[in-house]
């Protein structure tokens, strides 16, 4: 199932306001200038949902410029897995993510992946069972050509696979999951804000 989220469509409402402020008075342009360079505004919008069946070995993978910011399971490995992403704006500007690198393949029952530092989960793979294989795809961050970086990470409290859901707080992404066992073991989730130097 693939839908374009009242989130994404307020997205693209902000972008194309953005273009807005050049149509202002110069004194008021100098003041929005000013106050956004006191202390950028990291907004998160809701984008694109997908949800497969967890065993088929579905790739899924966030549209462009876009990162994972949840994901929820319901049942065994013939479940639906849902996974949300969003897209990130700083001060009304789009920031931009790279192209996904994927990790190598583990085994699900006993798995653990947090991305490197600075680069959120965009997407995830995962084939059968507990037994079966899963990989992560993880991504840079960059504002007009400058590192956007992640802080505050954390991990989740664990829940029960098989009725699981997660999701990124406000200014946040997800960076990580671990999961141990077969749908009735512990899934955990790893998040961090997102910052600007």
């Amino acid at each position: 199932m693939r839908r374009m989220s009242r989130g994404l469509r307020q997205a693209a409402m902000v972008l194309a306001g953005a273009g807005l402020l050049s149509g202002l008075g110069t004194a008021e342009a100098a003041d929005v200038s000013a106050a956004s360079r006191a202390e950028p505004v990291v907004i998160i919008i809701d984008g694109y949902t997908q949800t497969v069946r967890e065993s088929a070995g579905t790739p899924v993978l966030c549209p462009t410029n876009q990162v994972l910011l949840g994901r929820a399971h319901s049942g065994d490995e013939n479940g639906n897995t849902t996974y949300y992403c969003g897209i990130i704006l700083i001060d009304g500007r789009l920031v931009h993510v790279s192209a996904p690198t994927w990790s190598a393949s583990q085994r699900e029952s006993n798995s653990f992946f947090s991305a490197p530092a600075n680069h959120p989960l965009v997407g995830r793979q995962h084939t059968g069972d507990e037994n079966g294989q899963t990989r992560y795809a993880s991504a840079s961050l960059t504002l007009d050509g400058g590192p956007v970086t992640l802080s505050s990470y954390y991990w989740t409290p664990s829940q029960r696979e098989s009725s699981s859901y997660s999701k990124a707080g406000p200014g946040e992404v997800m960076t990580g999951r671990q999961h141990i066992g077969d749908e009735n073991g512990q899934t955990s989730y790893q998040y961090a804000r997102v910052t600007v130097q």
